[in-house]
């Protein structure tokens, strides 16, 4: 079977410089607002815990705009949500990186969840606090899992797997247990590659 290639970390998330977004900003100046929303807030979440966040004093602190913090953040489950979607943009991106002629899907899968992995490692410690914070918030952990059986989905659908159907079910359920067991390596992973967390998630797609 094909070896999952290493990955080199991809800090920067792919952009699209001039496009227009809401209210006359770009969409490059609102990915740059919503990352310093991200930014502050996931630094906000590691000091004091998912339970003690509130994003109107993060974005406070780190001196952003409060009524355009409002209107794109207008609860904290909304930095979730934003940050899963990026999350999945970045991993889907990997499809418009030119690819081998008969690329085995594990092997794109592998690509695509790294990336996921590779925006978490931008907020690394607010995230680790969100994952210790979950078997203690049942409704976070609810809205989490139903978040990330969503991302799931996209990205067998666009490795060109069914998730229609009971099996198509089973498929995002079987590849969020991948994801769940590669977040706990990662969370302990402490190299500047990533290693471990990549041998972790090699290992579970082959299971």
């Amino acid at each position: 079977q094909p070896q999952c290639r290493p990955l080199s970390r991809r800090p920067h998330l792919p952009r699209r410089p001039g496009a227009r977004g809401r209210r006359g900003g770009t969409m490059t100046e609102e990915l740059d607002f919503d990352q310093k929303v991200l930014a502050a807030a996931f630094e906000a979440i590691a000091a004091r815990g998912w339970a003690g966040f509130e994003i109107a004093a993060a974005a406070r602190t780190a001196g952003l705009p409060l009524p355009e913090v409002r209107r794109r953040f207008p609860r904290r489950m909304a930095v979730l949500v934003k940050l899963g979607r990026l999350a999945d943009a970045h991993a889907l991106g990997a499809l418009d990186e030119a690819r081998p002629e008969g690329e085995a899907v594990r092997d794109l899968l592998f690509e695509m969840l790294m990336r996921r992995i590779d925006v978490l490692q931008r907020y690394r410690a607010g995230v680790i606090a969100i994952l210790r914070a979950l078997p203690f918030d049942p409704p976070l952990a609810a809205f989490l899992t139903a978040a990330h059986l969503n991302s799931m989905s996209w990205l067998l659908a666009a490795a060109g797997v069914s998730t229609r159907g009971p099996l198509g079910r089973l498929r995002c359920k079987g590849l969020l247990a991948v994801w769940l067991w590669t977040l706990r390596t990662w969370a302990r992973d402490e190299s500047p590659d990533l290693s471990a967390t990549m041998a972790a998630l090699d290992d579970a797609l082959r299971r």
